[in-house]
């Protein structure tokens, strides 16, 4: 799901940015569903290993649309 940040950042980059609220939501998002995974007791790794790459990909569709819009 979170692949499809590519693009986008990929356009942010180019010159032509999106916006950037989704990705921040998609960033804390993915946050706190990786820190609930970290902290259970029993660590729960599929939704950490879900969830890492969007608070990645989250991040940096953040930065470069708001960066360059």
């Amino acid at each position: 799901m979170y692949v499809s940040y590519i693009p986008q950042i990929m356009n942010n980059l180019a010159g032509s940015p999106g916006s950037p609220w989704q990705p921040l939501a998609a960033f804390f998002n993915c946050v706190m569903w990786t820190a609930y995974g970290l902290f259970k007791k029993d660590r729960d790794w599929p939704i950490v290993i879900a969830n890492v790459p969007g608070v990645f990909l989250g991040a940096a569709a953040f930065l470069t649309a708001f960066l360059h819009g």
